[in-house]
């Protein structure tokens, strides 16, 4: 019987394996020269959180949601965020059917599998907080009545830097909702000479085929979950939420939501590298990008700290001594 398991088990892992494939192999057909960023993304679809893409305008921010978007076969909307939206914008209202002589809701765009958030720290406050609610509770309220969202939902937010005029900066709250911030980068030479030559005829984004479906997404959150943690494993990932609580160059460390979506980052990273156990280098590789948007330097200010404070939580992990 114990034979027949594993068997089985290997059987779902090599499915599992072969759907992630597909998943990276489309995205990467169309984004070049950025399989760290396709793969990080990745990590965040099967956790079931959110990504928040960050860097200058034109890198391929938006490019990069899209792809993921059109590779999953469920709904997508993109929302640009701009100063003059209001929340009923993003949730939805209640209005009046004057041929039905009733009140109905009208969904707004946050209802579907996936949504781009182009630009979200382009509105005010108010309206970003919206997205508070959708983001930790899977569902939305509309005139104080909650409506469920989708299953699998993703948003994908992308925004420019603070330095950068018209930004208004996310709430330490909201950031705290994002599993993943992550820089796109300009790409190498050789690929943005491709980039050139793909984009002749138009955007090939446009042409992509959905490769999985909603319910496999489902079926690999579900299988990422059981994941195999070692407790040293486990120890060595508090230890680095505790370093950063204590260090005196913080003012606030990690929160517990954030040492949760590091364990739930590093079991899904294991998955999509084929590994159905969780290695200290997947706690080392995911580590800032989890973990910096969550912190607050002492003394800091809104812009140009990212660097500096990624720089930090990467010295903190260097200084851990690393479970055997």
């Amino acid at each position: 019987m114990t034979g027949v398991t594993l068997a089985a088990s290997g059987a779902t892992a090599g499915i599992s394996t072969e759907l992630i494939c597909r998943l990276r192999e489309n995205i990467k057909s169309v984004v070049l020269g950025k399989d760290e960023v396709i793969q990080l993304c990745v990590v965040a679809l099967l956790t079931g959180e959110h990504i928040l893409l960050e860097d200058v305008p034109g890198v391929g921010k938006t490019l990069i949601g899209k792809a993921l978007a059109k590779s999953v076969s469920g709904t997508f909307h993109r929302i640009q965020f701009t100063p003059d939206l209001l929340p009923a914008d993003i949730t939805g209202s209640t209005i009046y059917d004057t041929k039905e002589q009733r009140f109905v809701v009208m969904r707004g765009p946050i209802f579907a599998n996936i949504v781009l958030a182009d630009e979200i720290n382009r509105t005010t406050p108010r309206t970003q907080s919206a997205l508070l609610e959708a983001m930790s509770e899977g569902q939305v309220s509309i005139d104080g009545q909650p409506h469920a969202l989708p299953r699998p939902f993703l948003v994908i937010a992308t925004q420019n830097p603070l330095e950068f005029e018209g930004t208004y900066p996310l709430p330490e709250s909201q950031l705290d909702r994002f599993l993943l911030r992550i820089s796109v980068g300009y790409p190498d030479r050789e690929y943005e000479r491709q980039l050139l030559i793909t984009h002749r005829n138009g955007e090939p984004v446009d042409q992509l085929q959905p490769v999985l479906s909603c319910d496999q997404i489902l079926a690999l959150q579900a299988e990422v979950r059981g994941v195999r943690v070692d407790s040293a494993i486990s120890e060595y990932l508090l230890d680095l939420v505790r370093l950063t609580r204590e260090c005196d160059e913080l003012y606030v460390g990690v929160s517990v939501r954030g040492a949760l979506s590091l364990y739930r980052a590093s079991q899904a990273l294991a998955m999509v590298e084929g590994r159905h156990y969780v290695v200290p280098d997947d706690i080392k590789r995911l580590a800032v990008p989890v973990l910096a948007h969550r912190v607050i330097p002492k003394g800091y200010l809104r812009g140009g700290q990212r660097a500096a404070v990624e720089a930090l939580i990467s010295r903190l992990v260097n200084d851990l001594r690393v479970p055997a």
